[in-house]
């Protein structure tokens, strides 16, 4: 079932929300600190106990407003909810931080477990947007499965080595341009093996 189409606006806001709130969150919490239950949690973790619910809220937006969730968002969202509910639940931010690493890791994994076969997955979730010749695929797809093992590298070394707010910033503001960036970089690839007019050329 074809995905029906929205407002990109809207798409982008409830793509990207979840993420801004969470910045604004651990912003305005930064310092903060509430006491539950006879525990003391700071505002990294208020933040992320706000972010897992509106990142619930807003993928179920998505799914309602078009019908159709790409796979990727549901690894996102499961993984989103294991690593926070982890963080919130242990009151330890380490487990979000490692959210990131897994996510892109998995991503990596997917698409290099199908270069394997011979397949580009990629083709599956953007043939559509972005038709090009089957080496093209191959290329873009080998080319961004080592992107994202080496965002999930970055995002160790940063977690680990860096302040709150530092990584806070790169997951905000690094992470989306960095993938911007990645893909108009791309832009002498769609030209190579782009299909025109339906053919192959």
């Amino acid at each position: 079932m074809a995905a029906r189409k929205i407002n990109p606006w809207l798409k982008l806001g409830l793509e990207l929300g979840p993420v801004l709130a969470f910045f604004v969150a651990f912003t305005r919490f930064k310092g903060v600190e509430v006491t539950l239950g006879g525990a003391t949690y700071g505002g990294f973790i208020l933040a992320t106990a706000l972010f897992i619910p509106l990142m619930i809220l807003t993928t179920a937006a998505l799914w309602r407003l078009t019908g159709r969730i790409a796979p990727m968002q549901i690894a996102t969202l499961v993984l989103v909810i294991v690593f926070g509910g982890l963080s919130v639940w242990f009151n330890d931010e380490r487990f979000f931080k490692m959210k990131p690493t897994m996510i892109y890791l998995l991503f990596a994994g997917v698409l290099g477990f199908g270069l394997l076969r011979g397949k580009s997955y990629l083709a599956l979730v953007l043939e559509e947007a972005m038709p090009l010749r089957h080496e093209g695929w191959m290329v873009l797809t080998r080319r961004l499965a080592l992107f994202f093992a080496g965002l999930a590298v970055l995002n160790e070394v940063i977690w680990r080595t860096m302040s709150d707010q530092a990584w806070v910033n790169f997951k905000t503001f690094g992470l989306t341009a960095a993938i911007f960036i990645f893909f108009m970089a791309q832009g002498g690839l769609l030209k190579r093996y782009g299909i025109e007019d339906g053919t192959d050329g």
